[in-house]
Order: C-alpha cells, then sequence, then structure tokens
C-alpha cells in the first residue's frame, strides 16, 4: 500500500468516499520515520529524494557534535543518554534521538579544553586537608613536569580575569555528565549534533527532570 500523501483517499466533508481517478504518484509519496536509536552500532542510510538530492537517514548514532555557547567552543562528543522530550515520553523510553531530544553528553572533551584554555580542572571534588596536603605534593610535581613558558603562563592568567560559569553547568561536569539539547535532524541529516544548555533553558529542563523523577519516585 505505501504511505501516501494525497487527499483522494481521504474521504469528503459529508463522510462519503472518493473514486479513484487516478494512480498514486511519485511525488504524493511519505516514507516512515527514522526512529534514530540511541547504539553504538553507528548506522546511516542514504536515501535518493526528489529531484535527485541525497538524504542521509540515521538509524543508530551515539555520537555528535556539541557547541558550548557561552565560551564558543564545539567538541565532538558521545551521547550517554536521553532523558526528555517534550513530545513524547515513548521517545525516552526507547531512547529515540530526534530534533529538540534533551540528552546528557559525555563532559569529558569539554573537560579536557577548559583545562587547556583556562589552567583550571573543573568539576573536581572539594577534599579533605590531609588529602589535599598530598595532592598538592603529588601536584608540584607533576607541574615541574609540564611547566608553561611565561607566554602561556600570561595569556591564561589573562583569560582567568573574564572566566565565569553557570554554577549548575559545574554541578554538571562534577557527575561527568552535560544536559544537551539535540538541534539537527538525525533522520534527515544523518548526524545527531546540538548544543549545551545553559541560564535560563538549563534550569527549565532541571526542574522537568525534577519533577519527573519525584513522579517516579511516588509511583
Amino acid at each position: 500500500m505505501g504511505i501516501s500523501r494525497d487527499s483522494m483517499h481521504k474521504r469528503r466533508a459529508t463522510g462519503g468516499k472518493k473514486k479513484a481517478w487516478r494512480k498514486k504518484r511519485k511525488y504524493e509519496l511519505g516514507r516512515q520515520p527514522a526512529n534514530t536509536k540511541l547504539s553504538s552500532n553507528k548506522t546511516v542510510r542514504r536515501v535518493r529524494v526528489r529531484g535527485g538530492n541525497v538524504k542521509w537517514r540515521a538509524l543508530r548514532l551515539d555520537t555528535g557534535n556539541y557547541s558550548w555557547g557561552s565560551e564558543a567552543v564545539t567538541r565532538k562528543t558521545r551521547i550517554l543518554d536521553v532523558v526528555y522530550n517534550a513530545s513524547n515520553n515513548e521517545l525516552v523510553r526507547t531512547q529515540t534521538l530526534v530534533k529538540g531530544a534533551i540528552v546528557q553528553v559525555d563532559a569529558a572533551p569539554f573537560k579536557q579544553w577548559y583545562l587547556q584554555h583556562y589552567g583550571v580542572e573543573i568539576g573536581r571534588k572539594k577534599k579533605t586537608s590531609a588529602a589535599a596536603k598530598k595532592e598538592g605534593e603529588d601536584g608540584d610535581a607533576a607541574t615541574e613536569e609540564a611547566k608553561k613558558s611565561n607566554h602561556v603562563q600570561r595569556k591564561i592568567e589573562k583569560r582567568q580575569e573574564d572566566r565565569k560559569i553557570d554554577s549548575h553547568i559545574e554541578e554538571q561536569f562534577g557527575g561527568g555528565r552535560l544536559l544537551a539539547a539535540i538541534s539537527s535532524r538525525p533522520g534527515q541529516c544523518g548526524r545527531a549534533d546540538g548544543y549545551i544548555l545553559e541560564g535560563k533553558e538549563l534550569e527549565f529542563y532541571m526542574k522537568k527532570l525534577q519533577r519527573k523523577k519525584g513522579k517516579g519516585a511516588a509511583a
């Protein structure tokens, strides 16, 4: 039968059936949704579409390019989990990657960049004084190994002056997972790219997730 986007097979406003007076046309076809799944076995299909153009239908993905807007940096990172979808809970349960889905991504690439850019290891747990002292001794030995040139130190100090970070994001770095939104269309372009959630948007989704968690606990 196939998925058809024409109106010939629809009933009239009165409820009566219409007679099919011509065959189906290629330009009226519809294709089933990709329902891209979160899986390490990456699978992307090439689809020839109207005008001889090509779409890339991602069926399984687990990585994407995610940008951190306030720091103007983009890194390729692993998608770890689908945690929220405003349109459909079923898509969260089945771990489906679609545009607008809220996912958790691996924080490691951004952590690494932050250390290199600002010379600060973000999201470290606060240590007790004894542990901190021991670590300080180890750290001194490590810094002697990797001494930075004066020019690099000056550059990092200059950057430190303007350094600001959202407390919610810093908290997430501690857990090694960042909340992000998918902004590309995996079923159309074959990629699950997006951006790290920040500010009001991050607060909004954190509240939503807390509420969801609360409901789950109550049930």
